[in-house]
């Protein structure tokens, strides 16, 4: 007893060892994780200077002048090597300032009406220092233009290389203006931490616009940025802790000829307003060739250019993209919003037209509220798996409108430029839909999973496309609908409807010519009261109409045309008044999926003409068309 009393005193230690190393973990990362989100501005914050100590550099044409201590001249050289304040003022054709401290402490420059211009070198150079401040007076103007070429001070590392360059902790504040002109590379580049409070930003770059290397925080601000490179970015890499870019607030344009915004590991958004370009915009996406033929389906695709593999995306990160707020108009060449790992959308006002994926997250895409507006995109939403559970969607595709599939698209294989050869395999492949509102119009398949499709609530509306090549619903295991609405308009050739297992009442409609687009379709009961009406955008000749008032044992006629005075959520009205129209068929929803043709009901039939008459054709597991 005594031994086994001992045995369970050590494997207590034990156990209140390992506890506690799991609380210091987790409690480690949540710290990490609210100073990356909080906001910056606290010790960071602009001050009056003048209520305090302070060295004065004043900028005369060709040299400078000093007055107080930690700063020296030396020609057009200015050298700060001590903590303090240093205000800055006036122009020097040639010169640089250099923080060189041999301090741990702060070095604060607070840019009082200065131009700087260099010849061979960064204008401002933060080569050591515990942290540097640049404070950009409130009502003054100040410019920072540098060279094409450089002499580099540091030459093993080719530094500096950018026309504000920081070794260090680089923080900026003060509502005044800044232009920054980096005719090399980089306008505004930091080695650690760069975090920007305020200000107004005017950046004109050969490469870069805004560069950090753990984090590049910005809390407010107006920026406007013009890169031949990436807009704002982090460069971290080999810690999976740094590399993250969030921004909190501020209004941006960036135009680029890379990225708009980048981060390694997590891009954070929680408000402000972005206009962003990239790469000329969506117009000058390249063609994409459509590898994923059905057979018999003829397709004609010519490519523009095959070169061309740069990166060209809007928001983007190798990490995950977290979209909490803000205001985004973006035109980009590739996807507008990108992920290697996880995009998560909990909010915001999101337009977006794009060259390529609308949205797209090589692991799990989620949507738990916002509006999104996609108004051009090769494919709408894209990832391995995609939960809708809130918001307002609309989607414009010319292939997909949201295609789950698993797989990497970061690679450069196929002729879109960085729109990677996402291989439809891996991962479950899963469309889960919770809520919300989602229009997609595609002009290949609508919803198209490579494994399941589950809806429990929200309400979906998809017109697909007009080939038989593809079709409005697009899945290779279920499709099963619970709760909410679906209705998916398009052609019949591939056409296929929810699955055994749903529970909510279906009509699988096939009609026997092609029904002109804005031919509306309604389903009446037996006494004339209308449950809905759905009026699709383009030409259709299968659709599928699944709504909770739909019983089973009802009676039930589809008509078409005429119209519907009731309240309507985009196309879709339930519940309203309908008239005018035709009746085409009668019928009884002997079960919770009954299919249609003008004969009466038939047999439900997927990806293979549906709407054969006796059970001909394939059962609910048809092909899946891909």
């Amino acid at each position: 007893m005594i031994k086994n009393k001992k045995y369970s005193f050590f494997w207590s230690i034990a156990l209140f060892i390992t506890m506690a190393a799991i609380l210091l973990f987790f409690g480690c990362a949540k710290e990490r994780a609210e100073t990356t989100n909080s906001s910056i501005a606290g010790d960071n914050a602009y001050t009056d200077w003048r209520s305090g100590t302070y060295t004065t550099i004043a900028l005369d044409g060709s040299t400078a002048t000093v007055k107080g201590e930690g700063a020296a001249v030396n020609g057009g050289v200015v050298t700060i090597s001590s903590a303090g304040t240093y205000v800055v003022s006036g122009s020097i054709s040639d010169g640089s300032l250099v923080v060189d401290s041999s301090t741990d402490g702060t070095v604060r420059m607070v840019l009082n009406g200065t131009e700087i211009t260099s010849a061979t070198t960064a204008p401002i150079y933060v080569k050591n220092a515990g942290k540097a401040i640049i404070s950009l007076e409130p009502g003054t103007t100040n410019t920072l233009t540098d060279s094409s070429t450089y002499i580099h001070t540091d030459a093993a590392n080719q530094e500096p290389d950018a026309t504000i360059f920081s070794k260090d902790d680089l923080v900026f504040n003060g509502t005044g203006t800044l232009k920054v002109t980096g005719n090399a590379g980089d306008a505004i580049k930091g080695k650690d931490d760069l975090l920007i409070v305020e200000g107004t930003f005017d950046i004109t770059a050969a490469d870069d616009g805004i560069t950090g290397k753990d984090l590049t925080q910005i809390d407010g601000g107006t920026f406007t940025i013009k890169a031949g490179g990436d807009g704002i970015k982090a460069t971290n890499d080999t810690d999976t802790t740094k590399g993250a870019v969030t921004l909190n607030g501020g209004t941006y344009t960036i135009t680029t000829g890379a990225d708009g915004v980048q981060a390694v590991t997590d891009l954070t958004v929680g408000g402000g307003t972005y206009t962003i370009t990239t790469g000329g915009g969506s117009a000058n996406a390249l063609t994409k060739t459509d590898t994923q033929m059905r057979p018999g389906v003829s397709q004609s695709t010519s490519d523009t250019d095959t070169s061309d593999t740069g990166s060209y995306k809007g928001l983007k990160s190798t990490g995950q993209v977290m979209v909490g707020g803000g205001t985004f108009m973006l035109d980009t060449k590739d996807d507008a919003l990108h992920a290697n790992n996880t995009i998560t959308i909990n909010g915001g006002e999101l337009t977006a037209a794009s060259g390529d994926d609308g949205i797209h997250a090589d692991t799990t895409l989620t949507i738990n509220d916002g509006t999104i507006n996609i108004t051009k995109s090769y494919e709408g939403l894209e990832s391995a798996d995609v939960t809708i559970a809130g918001g307002s969607i609309n989607v414009v595709a010319s292939d997909d409108g949201i295609n789950v599939a698993g797989g990497d698209g970061s690679s450069t294989s196929e002729e879109r430029p960085g729109a990677g050869n996402f291989n439809k395999t891996g991962g479950s492949n899963l469309l889960t839909i919770t809520g919300g509102t989602t229009t997609v119009n595609a002009g290949g398949d609508g919803l198209d999973a490579n494994g399941s499709i589950a809806i429990s609530g929200g309400i979906t509306l998809v017109d697909g496309p007009t080939d038989n090549g593809n079709g409005a619903l697009d899945y290779d295991g279920t499709c099963e609908v619970t709760g909410g609405v679906l209705i998916t308009a398009g052609s019949s050739g591939m056409a296929q409807f929810p699955s055994d297992g749903s529970t909510v009442g279906t009509v699988a409609m096939t009609f026997s010519s092609t029904q002109a687009a804005g031919t509306l379709v309604n389903i009446s009961d037996a006494s004339g009261k209308s449950i809905v009406s759905y009026t699709p955008s383009k030409a259709f000749s299968a659709i599928g109409i699944s709504v909770p008032d739909l019983a089973t044992g009802g009676n039930y006629i589809l008509s078409k045309g005429g119209s519907d005075a009731g309240s309507a959520t985009g196309a879709l009205v339930q519940g309203g008044s309908y008239s005018g129209g035709t009746a085409v068929v009668s019928f009884t929803l002997s079960s919770t999926r009954t299919g249609l043709n003008e004969s009466g009901p038939t047999t439900i039939t997927n990806g293979m003409g549906g709407g054969a008459p006796g059970g001909q054709g394939p059962g609910q597991g048809g092909p899946g068309g891909r």
